[in-house]
């Protein structure tokens, strides 16, 4: 195992820079928001809130995936990336196929996620979009010859999620239940964005800790496919919704979301920005960013970085059977069901330590 640790000044640089411009507007927070933003200076001593990067291997993302680290100032300045406006405030949430047998309880998850990713990226606006069949997007598919599983095209997908896209939206993403890849040379991907257009796409199938031993879209015998014929994917997988795939789902999307604001993998401390190539590394990382990216979507978005944290708390602690309904969330009927949150209990503690810190007298 390999920890990347940076030194105090690389770190400095990377959150504030030396630019006199970037500096007055880091000197802007309160001196409690600029004294939790430089824990990360600490990262790894005792008690720290922040901790470095381990590489467990040459399959993780850093050795595999060379990229150039990217600090604030990178991202300050760069010309391509997006940021909401007035008129482009809303993140729409797109499912497509089947996310289990019960619906009330598959839509309860679908809302969960809506709620997560509106307190994520706290002001804005978070929506779901009416579910749609495999068939509506007609896209293309294929059986996995190695494993037999049911696979979808991602870039067929990003193109009918451009159809979908609403005037205001500042992006759309997809989420499905069914195994994804982008090309015949592939054998599978987890997602997959187009940045410039604001979408992207992206499978929890394989979040399921039954995915391996008992996924259910893999066919038992090789079907001769038909085209447009898209009965293959009746009673395709259905997963078992549980704290575990809630988590693991929450940081997929936030992650995936986060690129939408032009923020790049991670490489300066444990960071949910960090990239994955395998279940294991994904669930090695936290929940939230690390400090250097805070502060990119901070200033990409405005909010005051103690209201995100308690609204965070505030999610991973409401009792959901008291919850009303709000616009943009899912529609179902019967009882509210409880929330599962109970793997996010380190995250909330963690969070509860972060307001100690930005809530201190000094």
């Amino acid at each position: 195992m390999k920890v990347i640790q940076h030194s105090k000044e690389a770190l400095q640089r990377a959150l504030i820079s030396n630019s006199t411009e970037l500096t007055k507007l880091y000197n802007k927070y309160t001196e409690q928001e600029r004294r939790f933003l430089e824990e990360g200076y600490n990262a790894g001593q005792p008690g720290s809130l922040f901790q470095n990067i381990t590489v467990h291997s040459e399959s993780d993302w850093i050795p595999a995936h060379p990229e150039q680290p990217q600090d604030f100032e990178s991202f300050y300045r760069d010309l391509t990336r997006k940021t909401p406006s007035a008129n482009h405030n809303t993140i729409y949430i797109q499912t497509i196929g089947s996310f289990g047998e019960a619906r009330p309880q598959t839509d309860q998850y679908v809302e969960w996620l809506r709620e997560y990713c509106q307190v994520f990226f706290h002001g804005v606006t978070v929506k779901l979009l009416p579910t749609v069949t495999v068939a509506e997007t007609r896209c293309s598919f294929r059986i996995n010859n190695s494993s037999h599983n049911l696979q979808i095209l991602t870039g067929d997908l990003l193109t009918f999620l451009r159809s979908r896209k609403p005037k205001d939206a500042f992006c759309i993403i997809g989420i499905t239940m069914i195994d994804l890849y982008p090309k015949d040379s592939w054998n599978f991907v987890f997602g997959q964005a187009s940045l410039s257009s604001g979408m992207g796409v992206f499978s929890f199938a394989r979040y399921d800790d039954n995915f391996y031993r008992s996924y259910a879209g893999r066919l038992k015998k090789q079907q001769k496919l038909k085209k447009d014929d898209y009965s293959v994917f009746d009673g395709y997988y259905i997963p078992t919704i549980s704290s575990t795939l809630l988590l693991r789902s929450s940081k997929t999307m936030t992650h995936e979301i986060g690129h939408m604001f032009g923020i790049r993998h991670c490489q300066w401390l444990s960071c949910v920005m960090q990239g994955s190539n395998h279940l294991e590394e994904s669930d090695r990382r936290p929940l939230d960013f690390c400090p250097i990216c805070l502060r990119k979507l901070q200033v990409a978005i405005g909010f005051k970085i103690a209201d995100r944290y308690k609204a965070l708390v505030h999610w991973m602690e409401e009792d959901q059977s008291k919850t009303s309904k709000t616009e943009g969330a899912a529609c179902h009927s019967g009882p509210e069901l409880p929330k599962l949150t109970q793997d996010f209990y380190s995250s909330k503690l963690w969070l509860q330590k972060c307001l100690t810190v930005l809530q201190s007298d000094l």
